[in-house]
Parts: structure tokens; C-alpha cells; sequence
């Protein structure tokens, strides 16, 4: 059987301290009732003289009002105000049940209604002014300023509170904000993160793989007319598998462990021009590299990009096309890398794969840095042009 309040805090909540809520406005009524009996029962035992019935229901109904404050804080404030108004003129020996309507002036001021409880306080003010007007006493005088004081001082911590409340709610709702934007930010950045991985691997496997085929298609064909050529070829897979390993390490190495050993393979860049080159020379396709401007070094991540742009290329002319040569031309200007290949391969199987996930890479690459990539068939016809404008 299960024990209510055990498992869901109750007894926790019932013994705390100080109490909040239902649990504090009940202490408060009760606390007041106790504190206003206990002053009239002190005030007929001096004068020898007994409360109407009348005073001590207004008694009451002031002080069990207290427990509806938060709830109704106007109205509270004007039932222990007309309470009171009845009950001082009209009862004696009196007590303290104006302590129920300073009470009431601090939770309508706490709670945003500082207009009500000013009026509020004027209204008792003037009430008790007009009550003590016959009487000259110079005592009657300085409970009068009292009171005021009084009134002032608890209607501006009600002020003061809720100014405090309002504080407190901002700089919550600030750090939600700010949380839920470390979040998104987070995840953002792990996004991009994935897809700078999976278009890294796109570049590594589409290229090295493609002259993988490409070399066993020749090893095939020459491996009884040409064993030699067959045995170059052999080489050139051997090299491109290798190559092809060392990249997906370098490529992946974001993922490996704390512990483990970073890769020391230098990146690719335009600097590894001439090992690209090589490779892919190697399966007959005859590349000429040019260079204009003065080399310099680049921003790691435009220098991947123009590598990888160039990679992608010279992969797609010997994958979709039947080219025999190509040309790389880089140009360096006071802030850009312009990168061009070009090939005199067949435009018709060029532009077969203008729209796949190559050309879209490429350009993607380019954008991410605030340059651009044009892709399409040469101007004169009879082979494909790809031109990036990179950043530097």
C-alpha cells in the first residue's frame, strides 16, 4: 500500500521552514487573530470592560482575510479596511487589528496594484484624521504621524518586492534564453561538424576509389597484351588505396579518443598539388598545372577547399568523361585563390553529373567561405570547365 505524501515530498514539504504558500497565509491569519485577542483581552483586563460581539467578528473577519491576500490582494485590502473602520469607532476596550490592514497595504503593493493601496492608505488616513478631530491631545498628534509612517514604509517594501520579483523573473527567463542558445548553438555547430565529415569522406572515397577503378579497369585489360602496364597499374591502386586510408584517418581523427595519438599526416593543400596531380596522371590522363600570381600561404581552411575542389574535378573528368588531358590553372590575387580546371573530354558526359552530389559539394565548399563555383561546359564547346573563387 502506498503511504501518500511519503513518496512525493510531503513530509518534506510540511516541514519546512519558514513555510510558503497556503501553509504561511493560514500561520499569518492565525498569528494575527492571536496577537489581536491577546491586546483586547490585556485592554479589558486593565479597564475592567468587555468587548462587544460586534468588534470581535470584524476581529475575525479581518484576520481570516489574510488568507485569501495572494489571491485577492485588492479585495483583502478593502475588507481589513472597512473592518477596521467599524471596528475602532464602534468597540472598546480596541486592540491591534490595524496590523491586518498594513498587512493587506504590503501584498496589494507586491503585487502590482501600488495605485489601490495608496488610495487605500489615504482613505484610512483621512478617516482617522477626521475621527481624532476633536481631540487636541499632542498624543493623539503623534500616533497620527505614526501612522503615516507606517502606511509609507510598508506600501514601499510591497514596492520594493515586487520590483525584486520582477528582477529575479528577467534574469530567470534570461538564463532560459541564454541556455536554450547554448543548446542550439551546440547543436548547430555539431551539424555542421557531420556534414564537414561526410563531405570530407565524399572527396576522399569519390576520387581515390574512382582510380582504383579506373586502374583495375586497365590492369584487366593489359594484364596478358601489356603485363608492364598492368603492373603500373597495379602500383597506382596500391598507392591510391594507401592514400586512400591515410585521409580517412586524418578525415576522422575529430572522432578519436582523448588518449589517443593525433594524426601526423599533413593536411591536404595546395601544397600536395603535384601528389594529386601524380595520381591521377597515373591513370592516363595527361595533366598540366599552372600557377600565376606569387604562392603564398593560405587559410587552412580556404587551402582544404581549393584542394579538395580540384581533387573533385580532376575526379568527375576520369569518371564521367572520356578526356585525355587536363588543365590546372591556380591565380593567386591580393585576396582571392582563383581555382580553374578544365578538360577536352566529352561535354555531354561532363555535364551528366552538373547536378550530383560532386558539383553541389564543390560548391557548397566554396559558399561556406564566401566565395563562389561555376561548373558547366566550355565556352567553345568540347570539354567541362569548373572555376572557384576562393577568399585568401
Amino acid at each position: 500500500m502506498r503511504t501518500p505524501g511519503l513518496r512525493d515530498g510531503g513530509v518534506a514539504r510540511a516541514l519546512r521552514w519558514p513555510p510558503r504558500g497556503r501553509h504561511a497565509d493560514v500561520l499569518l491569519a492565525v498569528g494575527c487573530l492571536l496577537l489581536s485577542t491577546s491586546s483586547v483581552l490585556v485592554a479589558e483586563k486593565d479597564d475592567r470592560g468587555l468587548m462587544p460581539a460586534a468588534g470581535w467578528a470584524m476581529l475575525v473577519i479581518a484576520c481570516w482575510a489574510l488568507y485569501f491576500r495572494r489571491r485577492y490582494p485588492v479585495a483583502v485590502a478593502a475588507v481589513t479596511l472597512v473592518a477596521c473602520g467599524l471596528y475602532y469607532p464602534l468597540t472598546e476596550p480596541d486592540g491591534l487589528l490595524i496590523i491586518t490592514f498594513a498587512i493587506a497595504l504590503y501584498t496589494a503593493a507586491a503585487e502590482g496594484h501600488l495605485a489601490v493601496a495608496v488610495v487605500l492608505a489615504g482613505l484610512a488616513l483621512a478617516a482617522t484624521a477626521y475621527g481624532n478631530s476633536g481631540d487636541a491631545s499632542h498624543i493623539e498628534d503623534a500616533a497620527g504621524f505614526l501612522l503615516v509612517g507606517w502606511f509609507v514604509a510598508v506600501i514601499a517594501i510591497g514596492g520594493v518586492v515586487r520590483n525584486r520579483r520582477a528582477y529575479l523573473r528577467e534574469a530567470e527567463e534570461r538564463a532560459r534564453v541564454a541556455e536554450r542558445g547554448r543548446d542550439l548553438e551546440a547543436r548547430r555547430r555539431a551539424i555542421e561538424e557531420r556534414l564537414r565529415i561526410a563531405r570530407e569522406l565524399h572527396d576522399v572515397l569519390g576520387h581515390n576509389i574512382s582510380l582504383i577503378n579506373v586502374q583495375a579497369t586497365a590492369a584487366l585489360h593489359g594484364l596478358r597484351r601489356e603485363p608492364e602496364r598492368a603492373e603500373d597499374a597495379l602500383t597506382a591502386i596500391k598507392q591510391a588505396s594507401k592514400d586512400t586510408l591515410r585521409e580517412m584517418r586524418a578525415t576522422l581523427g575529430v572522432l578519436r579518443q582523448v588518449d589517443e595519438a593525433a594524426p601526423v599526416t599533413p593536411p591536404p593543400g595546395l601544397a600536395r598539388l603535384d601528389e594529386l596531380t601524380d595520381g591521377i596522371a597515373a591513370a592516363g590522363l595527361t595533366i598540366r598545372t599552372e600557377v600565376e600570381g606569387e604562392p603564398r600561404t593560405l587559410p587552412a581552411e580556404t587551402d582544404l577547399a581549393a584542394y579538395r575542389i580540384v581533387q573533385e574535378a580532376l575526379t568527375n573528368v576520369a569518371r564521367h568523361s572520356n578526356a585525355t588531358a587536363a588543365a590546372v590553372r591556380i591565380r593567386y590575387t591580393e585576396s582571392d585563390v582563383v581555382v580553374h580546371v578544365e578538360d577536352d573530354g566529352d561535354t555531354a558526359a561532363a555535364g551528366a553529373s552538373q547536378d550530383g552530389s560532386g558539383i553541389r559539394g564543390m560548391r557548397d565548399r566554396a559558399r561556406a567561405l564566401g566565395g563562389d563555383l561555376d561548373a558547366g561546359p566550355r565556352p567553345g564547346g568540347g570539354g567541362f570547365t569548373v572555376r572557384a573563387r576562393l577568399p585568401a
